[in-house]
């Protein structure tokens, strides 16, 4: 079945200032559970200027200790890793004001697929803004009847990450940039 997390946010900073905080967000003591942000590729075109970025996510296995035991489903041993990981791509266009991301899980990839979709742009309602829209899917097959305890836990999951994440870059853009938030 699989379902659909989908977010919007106006941050009232400009492009740039978003954009390079977004890069240099994680690790940061603010997010626990994102213990490291890897570069594996990165290179700019150049007939366009975009930034072609690749990077890989190491994030603490977030599920549930209960959902991890042998005995609820012994498909569910799987669950019992200690790290997640994540493939970001982004396309950066400075010129244009946009930054494109798509990040999906690499781990689980036979039982689950997380997608996400996320984009910054300059502002059409004010260009010293920046629009971020996010949309995230998770679908959960061959855990059994747990598929849909699993996708509602995820669900959960990525509606409060899309909320921390949110979060977490207010309190970024203030730190660097001021204060609009107060």
């Amino acid at each position: 079945m699989g379902i659909t997390v989908e977010v919007r946010k106006v941050y009232p900073y400009p492009f740039q200032h978003v954009v390079t905080s977004y890069i240099n967000k994680y690790p940061t003591p603010l997010e626990k559970q994102v213990t490291a942000m890897k570069t594996v590729e990165e290179n700019t075109d150049p007939a366009t200027g975009i930034v072609y970025r690749r990077r890989i996510a190491t994030c603490n296995n977030v599920v549930p200790s209960f959902l991890r035991k042998e005995k609820i489903n012994l498909k569910c041993t799987i669950l019992k890793v200690s790290n997640i990981y994540l493939e970001e791509e982004s396309w950066l266009d400075m010129q244009a004001r946009v930054m494109t991301l798509k990040s999906h899980c690499l781990t689980w990839t036979q039982y689950a697929s997380m997608n996400e979709e996320s984009v910054y742009r300059e502002s059409t309602e004010n260009p010293n803004w920046t629009e971020f829209t996010q949309k995230g899917t998770i679908s959960v097959t061959g855990a059994g009847l747990l598929n849909c305890v699993l996708e509602a836990f995820a669900q959960t999951f990525l509606k409060q990450g899309a909320k921390k994440s949110i979060l977490i870059m207010e309190t970024i853009l203030q730190e660097r940039c001021g204060c609009p938030f107060s």
